[in-house]
């Protein structure tokens, strides 16, 4: 059988034959033919599952000026954002704060960078470290801030 390249081509590159047909504007079937022809497998259709909640969270993230990262993903009804990776739930901010520290957060996880909800790991705080900016807040400017 002789395979059309375009065809070859989509199909190594790992589209469907659903996607094929619609670009290329032919019949299912020849799709099916060709797949066949050539020993590849079926096309496994569906979304790829993260490998870690870390993936997860980088899936549900999008940049913003400033290297802000904003949560596209669900939130809770208090509007925290949130997800289950293995039928474990997580926050945004507590994985992003792992991802920068390697430690658990003690406390609320917040963005200390003044943008509301940034889940950017490097602009997320837990308490022990805004108790240690409003000490050397403190001693810098005198007072109880």
């Amino acid at each position: 059988m002789k395979i059309r390249t375009d065809i070859a081509d989509l199909l190594r590159a790992g589209h469907s034959d659903r996607e094929i047909t619609r670009a290329l504007h032919i019949d299912g079937k020849c799709v099916a033919a060709a797949r066949a022809a050539l020993g590849l497998p079926r096309h496994k259709s569906g979304v790829k599952a993260a490998g870690s909640p870390q993936d997860l969270f980088r899936q549900r993230t999008s940049p913003v000026d400033g290297g802000h990262l904003e949560w596209t993903g669900y939130r809770t009804n208090d509007g925290t954002p949130f997800f289950r990776w293995n039928k474990r739930g997580y926050t945004a901010g507590r994985v992003s704060f792992v991802m920068q520290h390697g430690r658990a957060p003690v406390g609320y996880v917040r963005p200390g960078c003044g943008y509301p909800g940034c889940v950017a790991p490097a602009h997320v705080e837990d308490q022990p470290m805004r108790d240690q900016l409003k000490k050397q807040l403190a001693g810098i400017f005198g007072g109880d801030l």
